[in-house]
């Protein structure tokens, strides 16, 4: 499922690239940008929910080292992601209690990393994270992952409302890492079929989707301190399920 990481520029460029089913990370647009051709590709971003940032013309021109980026640089994404619902069926198939995981909008791209390594090492089947508002599968992510990305499949999905929907028509039991229970953890079976969620390092799960959650668990802290990094307390929620899975 490995490609090579590379940015494209120009407006047409763009366009064809969208066209050609090309694994589009983000599109990067010069404000008070406007023409036909912009319009077709703004169409075109809004049909396939390609997630877009509008910055200073200066922006581009470091992305794209100063060439005729036309106001339009996207960057594509150096792994092929996987189809969600195709990867369940085939995990559901292969395994009698897959553990899968979801992030609800990491943003730090190290983060993302050291969770995808971290992932890989306790066996998670799969990793679902959102088109918008997610860090970005970058050469940084990757790196921090130690190519961890290339061997855990990834998903992208719209809504992780829609994932966690199809996870649990599967009897798939959604945990969610919140501080808001009582319950630790120690308290959670995760012998079963399971999904992870872990929240954005800012806010924590999203409280629409703590409302569809089967569980939620938290980590005991004995400190001061109120909360632990978001990719430290990933790795505490995955060695727990190990441990109860390999007795």
């Amino acid at each position: 499922m490995e490609n090579t990481s590379s940015k494209i520029f120009g407006i047409r460029a763009v366009i064809e690239a969208i066209n050609s089913d090309a694994t589009i990370q983000k599109v990067y647009l010069q404000k008070d940008l406007k023409g036909s051709l912009f319009s077709e590709l703004n169409g075109l971003i809004k049909e396939h929910k390609i997630s877009t940032s509008f910055v200073p013309v200066e922006k581009l021109n470091h992305l794209s080292k100063d060439n005729n980026h036309q106001g339009v640089v996207a960057t594509i994404s150096p792994i092929d992601f996987y189809d969600l619902e195709t990867l369940v069926d085939e995990v559901l198939e292969s395994k009698k209690t897959p553990l899968f995981l979801l992030l609800d909008q990491i943003t730090d791209v190290r983060n993302f990393g050291a969770i995808i390594r971290t992932a890989e090492c306790t066996g998670v089947d799969g990793i679902v994270v959102q088109n918008q508002g997610s860090a970005p599968l970058n050469a940084d992510a990757i790196k921090t992952s130690a190519g961890a990305a290339f061997k855990v499949p990834i998903c992208r999905v719209n809504h992780l409302k829609d994932a966690m929907f199809l996870l649990q028509a599967s009897d798939v039991q959604m945990v969610a890492a919140t501080e808001k229970t009582t319950d630790t953890i120690y308290d959670i079976d995760f012998t079963k079929p399971t999904a992870i969620i872990m929240g954005s390092e800012h806010r924590g799960v999203n409280p629409s989707i703590l409302k569809m959650v089967d569980a939620k668990a938290k980590l005991p802290l004995l400190g001061e301190i109120e909360s632990l990094n978001v990719s430290v307390a990933c790795g505490a929620f995955l060695y727990e399920v190990v441990r109860q899975r390999i007795k």
